[in-house]
């Protein structure tokens, strides 16, 4: 019951209520990234939904016009505090976790939930390993059981397999929890960069 219809209507209730403050938030900040480098304010990213669905995951900007698709050696994609594609708005942006609040229209369109695995790029499916796609059994989310505990801090499969483990014990003292521990990894800033990213990287082209 919770899984398939209390679930829902929490995140419509929800993201109704986060509403105003997304607004406020784009008349703040999409000036400035817009007179960044006269780029759009938007970043429509394509990632992999519920049941392989591919869909548009909304976020504000955080990387200069025409910058590359750069990767960690596990695929994963690119995160480090000296990424020279990131603007300077961007990096507040992603530290304080901004740029993924227009997500929340993503959650009103049933495209995401404010709590779930955190979507993948489309070319996943292809470096699964068994059992990983059980991940898309469920929506992906704004935040997840990975992102709340460990953000960037861990490699893409051992994220997997977390978030595999969320699919199977979905609840919602679960989510509560993932909730709660979020607002603190946020304040904290904990994990907003993994160290070793920088070690191996490649364009993916």
């Amino acid at each position: 019951m919770y899984k398939s219809v209390i679930k829902r209507l929490l995140d419509i209730f929800i993201g109704i209520i986060g509403l105003p403050f997304f607004g406020i938030i784009f008349i703040v900040f999409a000036p400035i990234i817009y007179l960044t480098d006269k780029g759009t304010v938007f970043y429509n990213a394509p990632r992999l939904g519920k049941d392989k669905k591919v869909f548009k995951m909304y976020k504000f900007r955080s990387m200069r016009v025409n910058a590359p698709d750069l990767r960690n050696e596990d695929g994963s994609t690119y995160n480090g505090d000296d990424d020279p594609r990131v603007t300077k708005i961007g990096r507040l942006m992603r530290k304080t976790s901004i740029d993924e609040t227009p997500q929340l229209l993503n959650v009103l369109k049933g495209d995401m939930s404010l709590i779930g695995p955190r979507p993948d790029l489309p070319d996943a499916v292809e470096i699964y390993r068994d059992g990983e796609e059980k991940k898309l059994s469920v929506l992906p989310g704004i935040t997840g059981y990975s992102q709340a505990y460990h953000r960037n801090l861990i490699d893409l499969h051992e994220r997997f397999a977390e978030d595999v483990y969320y699919a199977e014990h979905v609840s919602f003292a679960l989510d509560v929890k993932i909730f709660f521990q979020t607002i603190k990894t946020v304040l904290l800033r904990k994990g907003v960069y993994r160290e070793e990213s920088g070690k191996t990287v490649v364009e993916k082209k």
